[in-house]
Formats: structure tokens, sequence, C-alpha cells
């Protein structure tokens, strides 16, 4: 179709989220999901960040940047999990062309802060394992907060271009949109338009944002686990690996959903493939991230017991008073 033919055609302004299709106590099931994994999300990861703040020995590089994750899931997963619930309950299936272009820019920008934050994240246990005497000089606050903040800037700036050609894309009809979010890959299908020059945007993007920031990751733990095996002793083994393994079992969740997503063509995978990978790409991981460096970071353990006593001994002492 040519540029005269596609402005000769009725621009289309809202589309449909077609989300899950389904009888409607189906839907009514998958909505309350969806809200209780929600609340549990918010609650988790604002938990992450008030023990930080709570705990002067967890004001550390290594939290600050869980910090700024857990901060980044709340909103990564507050930008779709609220509008499908809407489209499931059949109450908030129309979005408007701005803002579904609003979602996605979100959701794509915060997407790769998170891999940019784990690398670093990565690179600050390398320094904390293979520089011990150093880490405090190399990862000093000042600079830990700066590498944080060239996350969330990259992060935002890479999808930048890409956004660009997409919100110049017209769509003629049809206007239904196969997924519960506004997904790149089920929108950009309803242009009118050659795609392949976004299509490629897209893939440069993706393989740049995740190639780099995984390389980061795959070459920090490379060096960590090198280090580690020339240590003799078998209990230093085990608490050095005992500081990497929540982040580890973080960084292999997300970069396989990563790299299934937006490494492999969106023709070799079927849209509604996509929906399902992308309810644990933005509602389980997030999710389960504050229980994974809950349950597996002895620090963070401390700190929630610690926590979970003082306020279980301040009801007490209420009760007590109050006899």
């Amino acid at each position: 179709m040519t540029g005269t033919e596609i402005r000769n055609q009725t621009s289309v302004q809202e589309f449909i989220l077609l989300g899950f299709p389904g009888t409607w106590y189906f839907r009514m099931a998958l909505a309350v999901l969806f809200s209780a994994m929600y609340v549990l999300t918010i609650l988790g990861n604002v938990s992450i960040i008030a023990l930080v703040r709570t705990h002067p020995r967890l004001h550390t590089p290594m939290y600050l940047f869980l910090c700024n994750l857990s901060f980044l899931e709340i909103w990564y997963t507050t930008a779709c999990v609220p509008k499908a619930i809407g489209v499931m309950l059949g109450t908030s299936q129309i979005i408007s062309f701005t803002v579904c272009l609003l979602q996605l820019y979100f959701l794509l920008s915060m997407g790769s802060t998170e891999c940019f934050l784990l690398a670093i994240m990565a690179y600050d246990r390398y320094l904390a394992i293979c520089h011990p005497l150093r880490y405090n000089s190399l990862m000093n606050r000042t600079f830990s907060a700066q590498l944080a903040l060239a996350c969330w800037l990259c992060g935002f700036l890479a999808i930048s271009v890409l956004m660009s050609l997409i919100s110049r894309l017209p769509f003629c009809g049809p206007n239904v949109i196969n997924h519960f979010i506004c997904d790149i890959d089920s929108w950009i299908a309803l242009s009118c338009a050659d795609m392949r020059l976004v299509e490629l945007a897209t893939f440069i993007d993706s393989f740049i944002i995740v190639m780099v920031s995984c390389a980061i990751t795959v070459v920090s733990y490379i060096f960590i686990i090198s280090t580690i095996l020339r240590i003799p002793a078998a209990q230093v083994w085990q608490k050095a690996f005992s500081t990497c393994s929540s982040h580890l079992t973080v960084v292999t969740i997300w970069y396989g959903y990563a790299i299934f997503l937006f490494l492999i063509p969106s023709a070799q995978n079927s849209l509604d493939l996509n929906k399902i990978v992308n309810i644990f790409n933005t509602i389980v991981t997030p999710l389960l991230n504050p229980f994974i460096y809950t349950l597996r970071n002895k620090e963070v353990k401390e700190a929630l017991g610690k926590t979970v006593t003082g306020i279980l001994s301040g009801f007490r002492k209420k009760e007590i008073s109050s006899k």
C-alpha cells in the first residue's frame, strides 16, 4: 500500500483489547487471580524498600540496586495489571492510540531498565567477591547512585527511536488487539504500513539491550565463579554463592522470558503463546522477586525477622498496658 493510499484511509484512534477469550466465570477467575497477584507484588516490593530504609545494615550499594529493582517492579506491574483486570471484567477494553503508545513505551523502557539493573547488580557482586579489599572505594554510595541513575536513563532513552517509529504508524482497521495489554507484536500487526523498518528497529534494540546486559552479567559471573573456585575453604564457597544465588535466580528467569519475547522472531511464536509468556514476564516475575530475595538472602531474612519480632513485641506491650 502506498503512502497516498494510507493517508486516504480513515485513521483508527481507538483499539479494543481482546484479553483472554472464554466464559464469564473463566474471565472472573483470571481477574481475581491477577488482582491477588498484583496486591502481593505491591506489598512484597514495598516491604523490600521499607526493610532496606529502616535497617542501617542494609544501606549498601547491593541493596540500593535492590530497592531500585523493587521500585521498578511496582511501576512495571502497575503499568499493565490494572488495565488487564479491567479488560477481563469487560469494563475497560477500549484504549486510545495515545494511551496504548504510552503503555507500550513504559513497559519497554522499564523492561530495558531492568536488564541494565540486573547487569549492574552482577557487576556489583563481581567487585564484592573478586576485589573485596577495594570494594568500598570502587563501589561507594555516590558511584552506585550514579550507576542506578544511568540504568534508568539508558532504559528510557534506548526505546525512544523505536517508539518514534511506532508513533508514526498508520492504523486503518481492524482495531482489535489480540492481547490484554498493548504488546508490540499484537499492536503493530494491525498497522497498514510496511513494517520492515519497525521490525528491524525492534530486533536491533532488543538485541543490543538484552545481549549487552546479558554479556556484562555472564562475564561478571565467570570471574566470580573462577575466584570462588580458587578459595580452599568450603564455608567461604557457601557464603559467596549464597550472596549471588538470589540474583542469579532472578537473572535466569528474566532473561529466559526476554530472549523468548524479543529475540525470537514473532512469526515463530503465536500471539496466544506470547500472551501466556507476557503473564510471567509482567505479573509472575515481579511477584516472585521479593520472595526470592527474602528467602535466599541471609541479611534480608535477618532484617525481616527483626522487624516481625519488633511488631509482635509492640502488640504484646499494648495488650499488657491495656490490661
